[in-house]
């Protein structure tokens, strides 16, 4: 079993283990009623949770209350400072720099058309992925939910007249690269990673997304304050459709995007996802 099949077992109960959470926040149920919930003991789930996420569920569970969110959103003038700093991607966290280049006017209008795709079906610290790729670069990455075959239907209608073929011993390298493990770990590299994204979107969502790679980890911002570094906090809703057509997820961090008030609002894969990857990059930022 490699790291990333263990990982992506370990996520499904910690997602549960979430789920439970939420729904009962404000009875805030201890240790033991948590991992009676997910079918183990509490040195059992304490294990399996601090081996996933790198800290102690109680630490975890502190970064996904509403008040941590209203302290990450006073800090969205980090969005700001990135810009000036030049970053390019989520460098800190996973030792990437990412590259992000639009298709060309011609493979927008056709929808791919000649375009040659490589895609694969991988674990990841997050539940199961796809992840295609052109001559260029990552196209598209999706959190396999409802099915691989809904997954792979999502990348058939963004790149209808693309050529697909399944390659998965391409592909597995990329995801290796994308989720490799905290330093330390025999799968960090000592040289920075640069991962190139070939991404289909109008001139406006790709703003927006390029804006989103600029927004550190373990750092969230609001979608007024996104609009804001993009056009207008006018925008906020056109942003907030932008965010959410984003085809290369965890990447393009549109999770990381909170609602004004505090609330970690919604998420194509699941609010449990979305929480689950703030809080495992908090948690590293932090370590």
């Amino acid at each position: 079993m490699t790291i990333f099949t263990q990982l992506s077992a370990d996520y499904q109960r910690v997602e549960k283990a979430i789920r439970f959470l939420d729904d009962n926040a404000r009875r805030q149920p201890d240790l033991t009623e948590v991992a009676a919930h997910v079918g183990l003991s509490e040195y059992h789930f304490q294990r399996l949770f601090t081996r996933w996420a790198g800290i102690s569920p109680k630490r975890f569970l502190q970064f996904l209350t509403k008040e941590n969110a209203k302290a990450l959103l006073t800090r969205t003038s980090v969005l700001s400072a990135a810009y000036e700093a030049g970053l390019s991607g989520p460098g800190r966290l996973h030792d990437l720099l990412v590259q992000c280049e639009a298709v060309t006017p011609g493979e927008y209008r056709t929808k791919g058309a000649g375009v040659d795709i490589a895609y694969g079906f991988h674990p990841t610290p997050f539940g199961e992925c796809l992840l295609a790729l052109t001559g260029r670069g990552i196209c598209f990455l999706a959190f396999v939910d409802g099915g691989r075959q809904y997954a792979l239907e999502q990348l058939r209608f963004d790149w209808a007249n693309a050529n697909l073929r399944e390659d998965p011993s391409r592909t597995s390298l990329v995801v290796q690269q994308i989720f490799a493990p905290r330093p330390g770990t025999s799968l960090t590299p000592r040289e920075p990673r640069v991962i190139a994204l070939h991404l289909r979107g109008t001139n406006f969502q790709i703003k927006v997304w390029e804006a989103l790679l600029r927004l550190p980890p373990g750092a969230a911002t609001s979608y007024e304050a996104l609009a804001g570094q993009v056009c207008s906090v006018k925008a906020a809703r056109a942003v907030g459709n932008a965010v959410a057509h984003n085809p290369v997820a965890y990447l393009i961090p549109c999770h990381r995007v909170l609602q004004k008030a505090g609330g970690f609002g919604n998420y194509r894969y699941g609010p449990a996802r979305k929480q689950a990857i703030l809080g495992w990059e908090m948690a590293q930022t932090e370590g």
